[in-house]
């Protein structure tokens, strides 16, 4: 039997794919679980049984939290990248990275095809195809569910047609969790007006939980240590996603245009994600300059947007991360934060290349650097465009 490499989650979609590829297509199907985060050592021990279960040739797992980290969330944390001011790209940054991982693996054991359980209808059919693609245009690309247009009641039919009676309860609602964050799609988020319940967030409110002051640290951009306890950037997200989410911090839901060109609504839960970029993003305004903070916005706008859409293959992604990396020089130092029942405040920061102790003036208070007569020539030359163009246009202003 042909070979063909399924990417796993362990998932309903994903399932019915095991099944289908080998009653239907007659193939040897080799399942490929690409952890970016999301999943603990007994998860992914019981997914592996599972897919032994379901009938798969061969299941492997694949932990890539550093490479995703080092080649994407680094980024998206340089940027401040929130897609329509709201979204963290929890998932649609992972896609890609478990894309390259599933061909990589695909191309190592000769698999003559690759298939993935995303529908026709969203953004993950294209982060994955066009990886696909490009890294392997001589493998075929099977997808189960856009091809027979499936609801989630059919996939449950035919699995138990075929033996597969596990309970799918939790399956109302589509779970994507990984390191920078959880997406959560549900009948509400079919709605523009419904919010998704309580019980559909991966993490609930801890009961008498008070408020918490924490500082972070960043070093050149990166999240390296909480109250001054130093460990890698990756352990030092886990460790503030599991302080914040007893606190329900991080919960919104995102609206946004698709690569397809139709609107899509997601809920996501994203603790460590959103306190990181905020605190980031402050610490940010204190040591940079008004310019580089100026093209950085525009920069990281376009790099999430391209990085969303699943162009992180373009050559000018490179060219943009050089940038963001390049404006990280003094972004070291403290950020005071409070976190709170579903939400957090940003308190102040501490930074040795802090702005705002120069010694030259005090914002609204007093200068030692400049005159009162310098001011006032400054401003009158400072309003000179707007007095000519006033003159000459003022009849029709």
């Amino acid at each position: 039997m042909e070979k063909v490499i399924l990417a796993y989650s362990g998932g309903l979609d994903t399932s019915f794919c095991v099944k289908y590829l080998i009653n239907e297509k007659r193939l040897a199907v080799h399942t490929i679980l690409v952890n970016t985060g999301g999943f603990e050592e007994d998860e992914l021990k019981n997914i592996e049984e599972r897919a032994y279960e379901l009938g798969s040739t061969k299941h492997v797992n694949r932990t890539i939290l550093n490479e995703f980290y080092n080649k994407a969330v680094k980024y998206l944390i340089f940027g401040n990248v929130l897609k329509n001011n709201t979204y963290p790209l929890s998932v649609s940054a992972e896609r890609i990275f478990q894309a390259i991982e599933v061909i990589t693996y695909a191309k190592a054991i000769g698999a003559k095809y690759i298939a993935h359980g995303s529908t026709g209808a969203g953004n993950d059919q294209i982060r994955f195809d066009v990886i696909f693609q490009t890294l392997a245009p001589e493998i075929e690309i099977i997808t189960p569910i856009r091809d027979l247009k499936l609801s989630r009641q059919a996939e449950v039919d035919y699995l138990e047609k075929h033996g597969v009676h596990y309970s799918w309860e939790k399956a109302q609602y589509s779970v994507n969790k990984g390191l920078w964050g959880t997406s959560v799609g549900g009948k509400e988020t079919l709605t523009s007006s419904q919010p998704l319940p309580e019980s559909a967030y991966p993490s609930q409110l801890k009961d008498g939980i008070k408020e918490k002051k924490l500082s972070l640290n960043f070093e050149k951009g990166e999240l390296v240590g909480i109250d001054d306890a130093l460990d890698s950037p990756v352990e030092t997200i886990k460790q503030l996603e599991k302080i914040a989410s007893s606190y329900a911090i991080g919960r919104d839901i995102h609206v946004g245009d698709t690569i397809i060109g139709i609107k899509g609504r997601v809920g996501f839960e994203a603790a460590a994600a959103m306190i990181t970029i905020k605190a980031h993003h402050t610490l940010e305004k204190h040591v940079l300059s008004k310019w580089q903070q100026y093209w950085k916005e525009q920069l990281a706008n376009w790099y999430g947007m391209l990085l969303h859409e699943g162009n992180y293959l373009d050559p000018v992604m490179r060219n943009i991360e050089t940038f963001l990396e390049d404006s990280q020089k003094s972004v070291t130092g403290e950020v005071f934060i409070t976190l709170k029942p579903y939400h957090f405040t940003i308190d102040g920061i501490d930074s040795k290349f802090d702005m705002m102790t120069s010694d030259i003036a005090t914002y609204g208070e007093e200068n030692d650097a400049w005159t009162a007569d310098e001011a006032k020539g400054f401003i009158k030359i400072y309003g000179n465009a707007n007095k000519i163009h006033h003159h000459l246009n003022s009849e029709i202003v």
